[in-house]
């Protein structure tokens, strides 16, 4: 009992300041992004519904799509200067040009594409353009801020900026529920609003300082923007393809099955929340094993957890189909969908869990390039399933469950491939790509 009362307290010694934290921020985000998501479209109706399901997914597509990978880019290149004792504060400058530049871009472009936005997405609610344009804006900074929280090794202060936006979030869902407040824009609007009024409270606490150094070239947040930037808005893209798919490929004799399949999407993202939950409760145990010095742990590590996924999967897509209909029939007073179609839906969900962990070993063991052509294969494969499957529901479904399966499959044998790579490799990278890559709901 001594023994392990000791080996307990040298792992503990060994966790990296912050990883739980970062474990906690990612696990409480995920339940409160789910709760936001069931007070909105509880207190939405009809087309309001179905409007706001397709603005979330056009939203975390672009946002966490395009900033996710300066995040990352910002976080290893100001961590590389921390080593050195060099200043990061020219780099940080030179990120802040660049997210300016990107998001002055995406925003025109999505001004530009708003009649179409509001025709085939907004259901006409022109709160959604505003809605939108500054959830560009507020995730520009979010995720800028994230990226220097995590080169500077504040992993503390970068779980709370995770947690408290989503607390933010659902709070502000509440106020405007209880307020009788049914416009979707509204309940969009909060989407833009939690990380402005996270990002003060996050900063005044922990006050980081980045000291002056010298000038950073273009090429320190470049080496691998152009993979990541590909994967992350492909990644995206296969994760909300049947919310986008049911709504571009619907017509108006299918629009109670739309205004349905929104509340029974989330529903069968239930897996991908307890993905989440489980990855943010794993991080403590294989940042200690990276801590301990115990490298050869990468294989062993990354099979625990694929484990872990893949049981989660198969758990979720079988709940799916024996107590969905009744869950989500609780959680959504508009929930139609049947037990087969929900179970298909979910099955979906579950593949692409296990493909996303795959990427991030991928990432992981510095195969960017492999990742972004996976993701692709994947989206390619689910927009040919919906184009040739008939049947809405079932097309969409399909098209989620043979895209993710195209993604994960590609990545299997690309590590397997790299089996050599894994061995030499410390759990450490895996940690990285864990705490840096979180998926939205």
């Amino acid at each position: 009992m001594t023994n392990l009362i000791r080996r307990f307290r040298h792992l503990a010694d060994a966790i990296p300041t912050g990883t739980m934290s970062v474990g906690l921020g990612i696990a409480i985000s995920s339940i409160a992004s789910y709760a936001f998501v069931v007070v909105s479209l509880n207190s939405l109706q009809g087309d309001a519904t179905a409007a706001f399901s397709a603005f979330w997914a056009v939203v975390f597509v672009i946002g966490p799509g395009f900033f996710l990978p300066l995040e990352q880019e910002v976080a290893r290149a100001l961590s590389h200067r921390r080593a050195q004792d060099l200043g990061g504060r020219p780099l940080v400058l030179r990120a802040v040009r660049m997210a300016v530049i990107l998001t002055v871009v995406l925003v025109v472009a999505v001004l530009a594409a708003t009649p179409w936005l509001s025709r085939e997405i907004y259901r006409g609610d022109d709160l959604f353009a505003l809605s939108l344009s500054l959830s560009l804006v507020s995730f520009c900074m979010l995720h800028l801020t994230r990226g220097v929280l995590a080169g500077l090794g504040r992993f503390r202060a970068y779980g709370e900026l995770i947690a408290i936006d989503a607390i933010i979030r659902v709070l502000l869902a509440i106020g405007l529920s209880v307020a009788g407040v049914d416009s979707a824009g509204m309940f969009a609007l909060c989407l833009a609003v939690a990380p402005l009024l996270t990002l003060p409270i996050v900063l005044l606490r922990a006050r980081p300082h980045l000291a002056t150094g010298p000038e950073a070239p273009m090429s320190e947040l470049s080496v691998n923007i152009g993979w990541l930037l590909a994967a992350s808005v492909l990644v995206q893209l296969v994760s909300y393809a049947p919310l986008l798919g049911v709504n571009l490929l619907s017509s108006d004799a299918d629009q109670a099955i739309v205004t349905g399949f929104a509340s029974a999407f989330f529903v069968a993202r239930v897996p991908i929340l307890a993905f989440q939950a489980v990855q943010g409760t794993l991080l403590p145990k294989l940042a200690g094993l990276a801590g301990a010095g115990q490298h050869d742990e990468f294989r062993r590590g990354f099979n625990r957890l694929m484990s872990v996924v893949v049981a989660i999967a198969v758990l979720g897509t079988l709940g799916a189909f024996i107590a969905g209909p009744f869950v989500g029939g609780i959680l959504f007073k508009d929930f139609t969908m049947s037990a087969g179609s929900l179970a298909l839906l979910a099955a979906g969900s579950g593949v692409f869990i296990v493909a996303l962990t795959m990427a991030q070993a991928l990432v992981a063991l510095g195969d960017h390039r492999v990742t972004a052509i996976a993701w692709g294969i994947g989206c390619v494969v689910s927009l040919i399933a919906m184009a040739l499957i008939s049947g809405l529901e079932l097309r969409v479904d399909l098209g989620f469950l043979l895209g993710s399966a195209a993604s994960g499959l590609t990545m299997a044998i690309a590590l397997r491939l790299e089996q050599r790579k894994m061995a030499s490799t410390g759990i450490g990278a895996l940690v990285d790509a864990i705490e840096h890559e979180p998926i939205e709901l």
